[in-house]
């Protein structure tokens, strides 16, 4: 019985909505974001052993930094 109530429900808002768009005379409007869809996504990349080697020490030296910063500015501190 919810259904048949919820079916004319959907029934009323696509009567209203087609009564808006006649008063458009036909201009789309562009649809939300959430009713966009997106394009699937491809296949996973696969990366080199050297690329990642590159990655992983790029990744060392800005931890390296960091940690250098919050060594230097934890003796800074004033007592």
């Amino acid at each position: 019985m919810a259904l048949v109530g919820y079916q004319i429900e959907k029934d009323k808002i696509d009567d209203k909505i087609r009564q808006i768009q006649a008063q458009l005379k036909g201009k789309r409007l562009p649809l939300p974001s959430a009713a966009v869809e997106t394009k699937p996504a491809g296949p996973k990349r696969v990366l080199s052993p050297a690329a990642r080697r590159r990655i992983a020490a790029a990744q060392r030296k800005r931890w390296a930094e960091h940690r250098k910063r919050a060594a230097a500015a934890g003796k800074q501190k004033p007592e």
